[in-house]
């Protein structure tokens, strides 16, 4: 937990994006509204909001809408306001595929895995809601635990859903990312939000479905700081949180070459997503949302003005 003083002196808005801040608040659908509240606002209404320039279609205006966007020619005409709608804004379907493996449990400071990993979904959630999308969300480990169908009414199911997602049993991606394929029948975004605790191929293997069926599939890597630096220095157990075997380590022996792996395996990763028209980003559990939330508007995006 950053100290006091490093909070205040954040950018506006920034201190709430920290995890350890939003750990505190305990309420997903206010997490999620107070991210993305506060990220959009930050951006200033930046054009990178996922907004494309070809015109779809016209909705009535909202209390909170932005007012630049209100067709003034058509309000002279029918004495109503109107919002332009664009082609990225028509509703399509979004759906999280969340991890909740055991490995997703582990965290060396106050925001494990799993809990950094549900409140990305549960703010992608949130923003595509309000870019009113049909919004789904399927949890899994070894096999699917929560399906949430997409439909335009199931945010607060979706929520619900991911407050009470628990890391449990030891995970496979293969399986469950196959059920899925075949229960989404109409393309849509896909987000896949996991540590992938499992060998390259196997990973790449499992993803390939979703793109092979026409999704537009993002990959959001999560990894606790600590397995990224390996600061550990005495020695002691390990204990594989998946199988539950137990391995004598000295860190400063196996430090150099733990961290290679690391390396090599995260490179790999982004390398064989990358051939296969994957988006995909790294995210520290330590760091805030920011850095995912735009990753996963620029990919929206650069989605859109493809299709």
């Amino acid at each position: 937990m950053p100290p006091r003083a490093q909070l205040a002196a954040a950018p506006a808005g920034a201190r709430f994006l920290d995890p350890a801040v939003l750990a505190r608040i305990g309420n997903l659908e206010l997490v999620a509204r107070t991210v993305v509240d506060g990220f959009l606002t930050g951006l200033h209404r930046s054009p990178y909001l996922g907004f494309s320039t070809d015109f779809a279609e016209h909705r009535p205006y909202m209390p909170g809408d932005d007012i630049r966007r209100i067709d003034w020619r058509l309000y002279a005409r029918t004495d109503r306001h109107y919002i332009k709608l664009f082609e990225a804004e028509t509703n399509a379907n979004f759906v999280v595929l969340l991890d909740v493996s055991a490995s997703m449990s582990y965290g060396s400071h106050s925001v494990p895995k799993l809990d950094y990993a549900r409140f990305l979904a549960a703010c992608l959630s949130y923003f595509s809601s309000r870019q009113r999308d049909r919004v789904g969300l399927v949890t899994f480990h070894h096999e699917i635990v929560g399906y949430v169908p997409p439909s335009m009414k199931h945010l607060d199911t979706a929520l619900h859903v991911l407050d009470r997602a628990r890391a449990g049993r030891e995970g496979s991606l293969a399986e469950p990312l196959l059920r899925v394929t075949e229960l989404l029948r109409r393309k849509g975004i896909v987000v896949v939000v996991s540590d992938f605790y499992e060998e390259l191929d196997d990973v790449l293997a499992a993803v390939a479905p979703l793109r092979a069926r026409g999704h537009d599939v993002i990959v959001f890597h999560v990894l606790d700081p600590a397995e990224r630096t390996f600061p550990f220095q005495e020695a002691s157990g390990f204990e594989d949180l998946e199988t539950g075997r137990q391995i004598p380590v000295i860190p400063e022996r196996l430090r150099e070459d733990y961290l290679r792996m690391v390396r090599a395996h995260v490179e790999a990763l982004a390398d064989g997503f990358r051939q296969r028209r994957i988006d995909y980003t790294l995210l520290d559990t330590s760091e805030p949302l920011d850095g995912a939330l735009f990753r996963y508007l620029l990919a929206r995006e650069r989605l859109s003005r493809t299709r």
